[in-house]
């Protein structure tokens, strides 16, 4: 198996493999959470084609010919960041992060639920800070935490060879 991998912009191509890993990474990470409040695989297609695509800029992750992660952002804002569970703890999302701080060199923000303590754990690793506790938006409407990385109070990340445009 490969362990190389590459950061590329997403492609149309991508939407289902894409969506399918979206969706296996909440169900995987949150089980209890995605039982209770998760949504038919249609209205995952819907919302990341009405939403994510239409307001982000969206980068995917692609190993042995296949995409295993992605990342969608606008401007400084980290609105999506997931790896497929099969693909984890191989420094991919680290990849992301740094790939996002070559975009937005100064500032990251991005928001994650309460409950999920390993994303938490992996933004808190990598050199963000919880500064507010809150809500977030229907329909979850579960508590949150907004993180923020800033240049001055971090350490200096490392810049992947991994083939980033």
């Amino acid at each position: 198996m490969s362990k190389s991998f590459f950061i590329r912009d997403y492609r149309a191509e991508d939407f289902d493999a894409v969506v399918i890993l979206w969706r296996i990474s909440r169900e995987k990470s949150l089980p209890e959470f995605q039982r209770a409040k998760g949504h038919f695989f249609y209205e995952d297609q819907g919302y990341f084609r009405e939403h994510i695509l239409k307001d982000n800029k969206v980068w995917v992750v692609e190993m042995e010919n296949l995409p295993v992660a992605f990342m969608a952002m606008k401007d400084d804002f980290i609105d999506q960041l997931y790896v497929h569970p099969d693909y984890q703890n191989r420094g991919i999302g680290k990849a992301l992060l740094d790939y996002a701080r070559q975009l937005s060199p100064e500032h990251l923000w991005l928001y994650t639920l309460l409950i999920n303590l390993n994303a938490r754990a992996f933004y808190e690793k990598n050199g963000f800070v919880a500064e507010k506790f809150g809500v977030s938006p229907p329909p979850e409407s579960e508590p949150d935490v907004e993180y923020h990385w800033r240049k001055r109070y971090s350490l200096p990340f490392k810049k992947h060879e991994t083939n980033i445009p």
